[in-house]
């Protein structure tokens, strides 16, 4: 599967979505992320299984504010609409093969029960 481009009118539908989205942050006159794009592609072509998104933060300010994006290139790795991975900085090929594998063995349903208990504190206390 091929990267896809996204915008602040797909993100939220793209992220949210069922299975593991990655996402890279970037802009064009960033040269480590001009380094990582290779890498990002080459893992996309591999795990077709996985949605690769990337977003240009030169193109898409606003929502780059939104995600608190402080440093490019940064990746995030959602799965089931879940942030379970961020960070700035270009991962060698190996590193994005291992928040792969981590992102693959989590049990989501361990998650969504700890987000859900933490919901149910925040009710209680608000």
């Amino acid at each position: 599967m091929t990267t896809i481009d996204l915008s602040a009118d797909t993100f939220e539908e793209t992220v949210n979505k069922e299975g593991i989205v990655l996402v890279d942050c970037w802009a064009a006159w960033c040269g480590p992320c001009r380094q990582f794009s290779p890498i990002f592609e080459a893992a996309s072509e591999k795990h077709a299984d996985i949605t690769f998104g990337k977003l240009d933060t030169e193109s898409e300010p606003e929502l780059a504010a939104d995600l608190e994006i402080t440093s490019i290139p940064t990746v995030f790795g959602f799965r089931d609409g879940v942030l379970l991975f961020a960070q700035p900085g270009a991962l060698p090929a190996e590193a994005l093969e291992e928040v792969i594998s981590q992102i693959r063995g989590i049990d989501m349903a361990e998650v969504h029960a700890e987000i859900a208990r933490q919901e149910a504190e925040n009710s209680t206390q608000g």
